[in-house]
């Protein structure tokens, strides 16, 4: 480990512990995609398109918000690697990320909030 804490308090776990620790860019990418869904926009945002694929136009009627404030958090969304877009002819549809990722937190937001998914 190269490093000893000045208490032992007879965790064995904590070499495990301190290896994770120490990969920083892990914790950097977790804090990139929290700050990304630090804004309830977006989350709402998010959950949504876990459920539907859809253009900006439908999405701001939806939320009640202008085309270009929408397509602001969608990038937002779509740096964090949550959402993906697809093109057809003129339009952009956009829904969740097929990721593991954007499954644990689809599935972290519903519980947290404890809403459920439409059947």
């Amino acid at each position: 480990m190269g490093r000893y804490l000045p208490h032992d308090h007879g965790n064995k776990d904590i070499e495990q512990l301190q290896i994770q620790l120490d990969k920083l860019e892990n914790f950097r990418i977790l804090s990139d995609i929290f700050k990304h869904l630090g804004d309830s926009t977006r989350v709402r945002l998010f959950w949504t398109l876990c459920h539907v694929e859809e253009c900006v136009l439908n999405l701001s009627t939806m939320m009640g918000m202008s085309s270009p404030a929408i397509s602001h958090h969608l990038r937002s969304l779509k740096d964090a690697g949550l959402i993906t877009s697809r093109r057809s002819g003129k339009e952009v549809y956009y829904k969740a990320a097929d990721t593991q990722v954007a499954h644990l937190l689809h599935a972290a937001i519903e519980k947290a909030m404890a809403i459920s998914c439409p059947k």
